[in-house]
This record gives structure tokens, sequence and C-alpha cells, in this order.
């Protein structure tokens, strides 16, 4: 993983503009912003994304829309401009954990907070997981998904170590 980090800093550093339009378009499908109906979850999520949302909206300057719909809010477009403006602010390096945590996760939002130190690897994890992770609680764990958790989990504990190191 050091190595493919490596190497997304050295394409980050080529291909910069690019990257950041991606990852904005992607802030508008972020995982955090489309909630369950179920009520058990949708508490769960407020109790564990709510947070992240409002920590979010005051480091990142952004106030994005969660909705329990197949649609994707039309005000989330209005922040894509103010998110552009934090991805400009980080290091190639920065945003080379940021992009390769954003696309394991699906998640831009769990990537800047992975990335500011807002939350360590297994908070991120156990973030990104959530929904996977009740639904394993209600209806058992399923095998294959067990070992793409622990692989996303090594990842992020990979990025995380990537990010302290010069």
């Amino acid at each position: 993983m050091f190595e493919k980090l490596k190497q997304a800093t050295h394409e980050i550093a080529k291909q910069r503009k690019d990257f950041i339009e991606k990852l904005a378009q992607f802030a508008e499908t972020d995982l955090l912003l489309f909630w369950g109906r179920n009520k058990e979850l949708a508490e769960r999520q407020e109790k564990v994304w709510g947070p992240i949302l409002a920590w979010a909206k005051e480091a990142l300057d952004t106030k994005f829309v969660v909705t329990d719909q197949l649609e994707v809010p039309e005000e989330n477009k209005h922040s894509l401009g103010r998110f552009k403006l934090f991805l400009n602010g980080l290091s190639d390096k920065e945003l080379a954990a940021f992009y390769l945590a954003a696309l394991n996760m699906r998640s831009v939002l769990l990537a800047a907070a992975l990335v500011k130190g807002r939350l360590n690897a297994r908070q991120a994890f156990e973030t990104s997981c959530l929904e996977e992770l009740w639904q394993a609680e209600k209806w058992g764990v399923e095998e294959e998904a067990e070992k793409r958790r622990q692989s996303l989990k090594q990842e992020l504990v990979e990025i995380e170590d990537f990010l302290k190191h010069d």
C-alpha cells in the first residue's frame, strides 16, 4: 500500500486539477449523505455520522444535505466549490492519501476527517462500514464481506501511517 500511495502522490502532482474535480463530483454522492429508512439504523447514523457532518460543515465550510432517498439533493451541488478549496489546500501527499481513502470508504467526508486527524483509521473504518456492521449484527456475518472489511481496515491503517511519515 505504501508503494501505491507513493505512486498516487506522483500522479496527483502531474494531474492535481483532474483529481480535485473527480473528488469534488464524488462529494455529491458521499456515503454519509444517504441514510437508511430503518429507524434503528437511522438513529445509529445520526449518532455516528452526525458529528462528522457537523465537523465537515465547520472545518470544510460545507453544508451537505442528507437524504433517505436515492436522488442527490440539489443543495449539495452548492457546497462543491467550497469543498474544492479544501482539496486545493492539501499537499500532494495528503491528497493521495485522501483519494485512496475516499475510494475505499466511498466517502470524501470520512477521507477528510482521516487526513485532518479528526478520525483515526479504526474510527474511519467503523464509520464507513456502519450500515454493513449493523446488518451483520442483525443477520449474521457473511465471510466474503468480512474479508473485504478487514482488508479495508488494514488499508486505512496503512494510509494513516503514510500520512505520519515524511
